[in-house]
């Protein structure tokens, strides 16, 4: 990793504030969209670019704003990295959050979130928080494939179901699903099965399938190569040069989706579940074990 000075730290749209303490991840994902090169990498990716003036200018911009809002991170790059157990960054931001009476909407896929159970429950109790975590396969083999250097999808659910009990409400990304290999009736409704189980507020769902361009196309190949012989190829045959890539199952298992969802009052249109994790209302009730 390297270290580097910021000029800023939030980026706003639609009233929504989001940001990346981090720039680059080390979790090694096969299909990461972020490895792509339209977003302008100048290092290597595991080489983990650290805005250590994060919090300072987290703690200026919170500062000058007239009204509270929520504020995101997690998209591009995960905040619970291997590096933020030494840096602690992370956890320093969202102290700031929470002083400044801000809320939070979270997006990791590691159960280091964990240690700060207890701030995220601050947030949630005087503001708002949500926390995401990305589900994708509920085979712990496959997934140590998929994403190699994180914890596997069902200590991921015991992590949501922590911020249950704790009654912080949880968001599910159900993304990328990748044709041929995780796209079956059976992975889809054990994941949804669980998310089920603890009763999680939204499930997030770009279309079942997952995209591809320059810098992350190669790396996914690389690794069909490796993982899966002879699937590299299925792939161009099926799709081309194409950026979606959706699953030849993509109409079918969408319908399941929609339907586990709507019997069990799961929000799941994407724009329902963002509008969910972008509003802060005035006054925030934690939720009840009543509502889960």
């Amino acid at each position: 990793m390297h270290f580097v000075d910021a000029k800023g730290i939030l980026a706003t749209s639609g009233g929504h504030c989001g940001m990346n303490i981090y720039r680059g991840c080390t979790h090694g994902c096969i299909y990461c969209d972020s490895r792509s090169k339209c977003y302008q990498f100048t290092h290597p990716f595991e080489d983990i670019e650290v805005k250590q003036n994060a919090p300072e200018l987290l703690e200026r911009a919170l500062k000058s704003k007239k009204h509270r809002c929520m504020i995101g991170t997690g998209a591009m790059s995960d905040p619970y990295m291997h590096c933020e157990e030494e840096l602690g960054l992370t956890k320093r931001c969202l102290e700031i959050i929470k002083q400044y009476g801000f809320g939070l909407a979270i997006q990791t896929k590691s159960d280091k979130i964990m240690r700060d159970l207890d701030l995220l429950d601050e947030i949630n109790q005087t503001a708002k928080c949500v926390v995401q975590m990305t589900l994708t396969t509920y085979d712990d083999d496959l997934c140590k494939i998929l994403e190699p250097n994180v914890c596997n999808t069902k200590r991921r659910i015991e992590v949501l179901e922590e911020m249950q009990k704790r009654g912080i409400p949880t968001v599910v990304w159900i993304t990328p699903i990748l044709p041929f290999i995780n796209d079956t009736e059976e992975n889809i409704t054990a994941i949804l099965n669980e998310c089920i189980r603890i009763g999680v507020k939204g499930i997030i769902d770009f279309g079942m399938g997952l995209t591809l361009r320059e810098g992350d196309r190669e790396y996914y190949y690389a690794a069909l190569d490796k993982y899966f012989p002879g699937m590299k190829e299925r792939y161009i045959k099926q799709y081309g040069n194409a950026y979606e890539l959706p699953s030849p199952n993509a109409k079918e298992l969408r319908m399941l989706f929609q339907k586990i969802c709507k019997a069990n009052g799961i929000l799941s249109n994407p724009e329902d579940c963002f509008r969910y994790m972008n509003e802060l209302p005035e006054k925030y009730s934690q939720m009840s074990i009543f509502d889960l």
